[in-house]
């Protein structure tokens, strides 16, 4: 679907308001949109890469074999735990905007059941 289709005018949003399943239906067709976002975080200058989806689930996690090869423990830790929270905050501020753009260009401070946003998981 394109972008100009989810965006919303003022009347729309009205309606929706007037009409709850209308505004269900909405959610959840913002829901499945976001959920289908994916961002890619990196740390140590890309030896470990994350991939996350909208849902924060983690799709891959790449670790370079020279860093596993070397045994540091601590490094992986930290190498991994930088990773997802670059890709987290890469997933966050893409479903911001995607949520922000599905109604109309109006900020959107948080949706339940959205990870990282107020009011979500």
């Amino acid at each position: 679907m394109p972008d100009e289709e989810i965006g919303m005018n003022f009347a729309e949003i009205m309606e929706m308001l007037r009409n709850p399943q209308a505004m269900q239906a909405r959610m959840t067709e913002l829901r499945e949109k976001t959920e289908r976002i994916e961002a890619t975080g990196s740390a140590g200058g890309g030896m470990v890469r994350i991939t996350l989806n909208g849902a924060l689930d983690m799709l891959s996690c790449e670790i370079a074999p020279e860093i596993a090869a070397a045994g540091d423990t601590a490094l992986i830790q930290d190498l991994v735990r930088g990773a997802f929270n670059d890709a987290s905050a890469k997933v966050k501020e893409a479903v911001q905007a995607e949520l922000s753009s599905g109604m109309g260009g109006m900020p959107f401070p948080g949706m339940p059941g959205i990870p990282g946003m107020p009011g979500g998981m």
